[in-house]
């Protein structure tokens, strides 16, 4: 390389080391656009399994659902969710009256009918917590406690409509509807990415309902359901999350 190559070399990185130099604070602001306040937007999906009177009743249920959070500068949380539970596993028989002796069920049509049982459910409610970050980043352990409104049901479920005892207002006697207050905890880890593309959590799940039937009538005991009941869930829950910073008008991001 000749003397003139080689100042022509230098020449070209003293120049350009202002325009270097620039591209540090902007980088730098990048990893700082997940900072500051935020509303987030929940999508969620879990499995859990069953305890104490729950498990009487169901076994092992799924959800999906969503929620809205507000998460503040300092990283402390609030919000609302809700989450509609489904299974396939009943292991009570509130049509034990309608089957015959082999355990079938005769429809309108005199034919076998195709009945199946089904846990449906639903909770709505709100929750606090705080994230605590792990390092410099916005990621790291997430523990929220909620309260809330809890629901679950069987779902008497009639693929032909042939069995006129469990059509419309009918259904109500054998549904088992059950409801009161609920309790719900949550611990695991909560990444939001620093380019806000990659955005989620995932963690351990426990709910505890304080429930009791809401019919006034079940037609297989031939009595209304009387007592209180705990039902336990516990289980994952992973959420993938769209957040929505709140920061100055005038900040652009490159």
């Amino acid at each position: 390389m000749t003397k003139e190559n080689i100042l022509a070399v230098v020449f070209c990185l003293v120049a350009g080391a202002p325009a270097l130099a620039q591209r540090f604070p902007e980088h730098s602001e990048i990893q700082e656009r997940n900072k500051g306040k935020a509303f987030l937007v929940h999508l969620t999906a879990g499995i859990h399994q069953p305890g104490a009177n729950f498990a009487d009743r169901f076994g092992t249920t799924g959800s999906v659902g969503g929620g809205l959070e507000w998460i503040a500068a300092g990283n402390f949380l609030l919000g609302a969710e809700a989450h509609y539970s489904f299974g396939n596993t009943v292991k009570e028989d509130p049509l034990v009256l309608l089957r015959t002796p082999e355990g079938d069920i005769i429809g309108n049509n005199q034919l076998l009918a195709e009945v199946d049982l089904r846990a449906r459910g639903l909770y709505v409610g709100g929750a606090i917590g705080k994230l605590f970050p792990i390092g410099n980043r916005r990621s790291g352990i997430r523990l929220t406690l909620g309260a809330g409104v809890q629901q679950h049901r069987i779902r008497i479920q009639d693929n032909a409509n042939s069995v006129a005892q469990v059509s419309g207002d009918y259904v109500k006697g054998y549904d088992r509807l059950t409801g009161g207050l609920a309790l719900s905890q949550f611990v695991g880890w909560q990444h939001l990415g620093a380019n806000r593309r990659s955005n989620w959590f995932l963690g351990f799940e426990f709910s505890q309902g304080f429930t009791k039937s809401l019919r006034d009538w079940d037609f297989a005991e031939m009595r209304k359901l009387e007592g209180n009941r705990t039902d336990i869930r516990f289980g994952i829950r992973l959420g993938w999350t769209l957040p929505f910073y709140i920061g100055a008008a005038n900040q652009i991001y490159y």
